[in-house]
């Protein structure tokens, strides 16, 4: 094994600081209307929201091996392309955050990989394997979140249309915790293992490994500081999602998640990498919607739906200035 240089060290940081940057702005999503129904307090639910991520994140690799090998290609790009993606992703996901916006990882993972890999060594650094699967993720998250919530939640009302309102509340505060533990543990097994996987790749680009693997401690680690950045940062984020976006009972957070989860999980394994804030946000307006075309926020929702479109091209554009840079540096 060749010895450990300062290059990796620094890329391995930037890696855990994009993780704990998405601890602030994307787990917090796993959570919000758990918190925003009040049938549990912050407190608890940042602590259900960490063990449950670090569950889903030990549950497959299927999503960290899609990130790793099919985004770009591991024998064109270097440590410094990993570090030009990581950093894209920080400053926007932290500006994105500071508004209270709940941006997507993925996307600004995906992204920048890409931006970066394009600067590096142009369109053959791309492997169409793993944007197909990005492809399928945005149809996942889009459609099926949206779609399935507003079904779900029609049959709900429909089974409970004669159960006093108070009974409603009370039988679904109870189910909410499961579900926003289905959606938590949804959002390791898909969202936790993309940094996993780049921490991967950063240990086979160094040659500390022969070929791509997910050592134990690596998911252990990525997961726990993806926990700290949630219990930091994330009532932004909760707010903006569980409390401004649609008003929320406990029947609707329960349907939001349920649905979530479901296609969060079939995803997942099926290595798809999707976005978790995408689908959260799109079956929250499913439920509103089913309610009522005027029970979504839909300036809320619009706000969320442009930070969607402009992290692509931001974290692409990023991520592809500073490798240019690095490599005229460093060459």
């Amino acid at each position: 094994m060749p010895p450990l240089s300062p290059l990796l060290f620094f890329v391995l940081f930037l890696i855990l600081w994009a993780e704990f940057v998405n601890g602030w702005t994307d787990a917090p999503n796993a959570i919000a209307t758990v918190v925003s129904t009040r049938v549990l307090t912050p407190r608890k639910a940042v602590i259900l929201a960490t063990l449950l991520n670090i569950a889903g994140a030990f549950s497959g690799t299927a999503v960290a091996v899609t990130i790793g090998t099919g985004i770009v290609k591991a024998d064109i790009i270097n440590l410094y392309t990993l570090a030009a993606a990581m950093v894209g992703i920080i400053l926007w996901s932290t500006l994105a955050w500071k508004y209270g916006l709940p941006t997507s990882e993925s996307h600004a993972l995906i992204s920048g990989l890409a931006g970066a890999g394009f600067a590096a060594a142009g369109p053959q650094a791309l492997l169409s394997e793993g944007w197909i699967k990005v492809g399928w993720g945005l149809v996942f998250s889009t459609f099926i979140g949206y779609g399935l919530a507003y079904l779900l939640f029609v049959g709900i009302a429909w089974m409970f249309q004669r159960t006093p309102i108070s009974r409603v509340r009370r039988t679904f505060g109870k189910l909410q915790i499961f579900s926003a533990a289905f959606m938590a543990f949804g959002h390791g097994s898909n969202d936790g293992q993309k940094f996993i996987g780049t921490f991967a790749l950063a240990l086979l680009l160094a040659g500390v490994t022969q070929q791509f693997t997910v050592p134990w401690w690596v998911i252990l680690l990525c997961a726990s500081v993806m926990g700290i950045g949630t219990s930091i940062g994330g009532w932004r984020i909760i707010k903006t999602m569980g409390m401004n976006l649609t008003k929320l009972e406990p029947q609707h957070g329960f349907a939001a998640e349920t649905a979530a989860a479901s296609a969060i999980e079939i995803a997942s394994r099926m290595g798809i990498p999707l976005s978790t804030t995408h689908i959260i946000n799109t079956s929250i307006m499913g439920v509103g919607s089913a309610q009522r075309r005027r029970g979504v926020r839909w300036g809320v929702a619009g706000n969320i739906v442009a930070a969607w479109l402009l992290t692509f091209p931001i974290c692409a554009a990023i991520a592809f200035i500073v490798t240019k840079v690095l490599l005229l540096v460093f060459r």
